[in-house]
Parts: C-alpha cells; structure tokens; sequence
C-alpha cells in the first residue's frame, strides 16, 4: 500500500482530516500498548525517564486528566 500524496490530504475537508488524524493517532496508542516499540530519540526516552522518575518520587505534584481538562475548560 502506497502512501497517499500530501497534497490530496491537505485538500480534504477539516472534519475528514480530523477523522484522519484521530484514526492514525488511535493506531499509535493500540501499537504502543501491543508493545511495539515506538521510534524514540535518546532525548526523548530520557526525557520521559526523567518525567517519571518526578512523578514516582512526588505523586502529589500532578493533577488527573480529568482535572487538567476541567481547568483548561474553565479558562474559555
């Protein structure tokens, strides 16, 4: 299977793209959680190390996904 040529993608209308994007983006996350290794930098593996290695050692400095929405929502 080829892949599609860019230009016919931009000329998609916005809500196709988006359908688009959210479809590769779902075949990510069901790759990555299959175990398939993900193309990472060796900064971005230590950034994540580093981001998690934070959160281990003080688990009350983040907020939920849920909260983090919330507050985002509330600044419209």
């Amino acid at each position: 299977m080829g892949v599609p040529d860019l230009r016919d993608l931009l000329a998609l209308d916005v809500q196709t793209r988006l359908a688009l994007v959210q479809e590769l983006w779902d075949s990510i996350v069901a790759d990555a959680q299959a175990g398939t290794d993900l193309p990472l930098s060796e900064a971005d593996r230590s950034e994540l190390d580093d981001r998690l290695r934070e959160d281990d050692e003080h688990p009350d400095g983040s907020v939920s996904w849920a909260e983090a929405r919330a507050r985002l929502r509330s600044e419209r």
